[in-house]
């Protein structure tokens, strides 16, 4: 196991990703490999970085997913970190870089899983379309009110996962972000430290979201219902 972190970054067509880059490498200390996970060879995202000065940097990899869908993606990176955690961080965030130090260094202190968040004193979400915010924040406050798992954004993708948890927790998610759920829900039952931090969410106004939460939902359910019957 590798001190550090590594970053999963799941891709579709992101024409900031050398921007990311530039964000991302003026903020982080700790980190070791930056996996860039991605469905189909044609994504724009392989090209621009192999035009780019980032196309021989040694820490950042290409990880093709065999499947398809941002969730089997995200696992794909997460199978592959050797590090002391892993950070799943959005390829269209750049507010929230100088967190994942601390995120890090908190994993140090004990905390298996860190969970940033929009929904607590400090934290901000901000362009979000209503719907997806409505639903968001409602299973937000369900969770938070009826069940033990007192962390008020269960269901935010962004977030460090110690490398304890990966090794003892098989994802059964296969849909959207649901895999994040899943952990946070499993370590909270066998009674893991989880933090939960402030971060801010600024949805991007050029690029349509992917959010996805009729076709996505079946995946959340079964740990929303697990979590609150347990």
């Amino acid at each position: 196991m590798n001190k550090g972190y590594d970053i999963i970054i799941p891709v579709f067509n992101e024409k900031k990703i050398i921007e990311l880059f530039d964000y991302l490498f003026e903020n982080i200390k700790y980190s070791n490999k930056i996996f860039i996970c991605y469905d189909l060879d044609e994504d724009i995202t392989i090209k621009l970085i192999n035009q780019s000065k980032y196309k021989f940097v040694e820490k950042i990899k290409f990880l093709k997913n065999p499947f398809n869908g941002p969730c089997e993606a995200i696992k794909r990176g997460l199978n592959e970190s050797k590090s002391e955690a892993a950070i799943v961080y959005p390829a269209d965030d750049f507010f929230n870089a100088k967190m994942l130090d601390e995120m890090y260094l908190l994993s140090k202190k004990g905390y298996e899983i860190v969970c940033p968040s929009r929904f607590i004193k400090g934290g901000s979400i901000k362009n979000c379309p209503l719907i997806k915010f409505l639903i968001v924040k409602c299973v937000s406050i369900t969770l938070y009110y009826f069940s033990s798992l007192k962390i008020k954004d269960p269901t935010n993708g962004f977030r460090l996962f110690s490398n304890n948890v990966l090794k003892n927790y098989k994802i059964e998610s296969t849909l959207g972000f649901s895999y994040s759920l899943e952990l946070l829900v499993k370590s909270h039952l066998d009674h893991r430290k989880i933090i939960e931090i402030p971060s801010i969410w600024i949805e991007r106004l050029d690029k349509k979201s992917n959010f996805k939460i009729l076709k996505w939902s079946k995946d959340y359910l079964k740990w929303f219902f697990k979590v609150i019957f347990n």
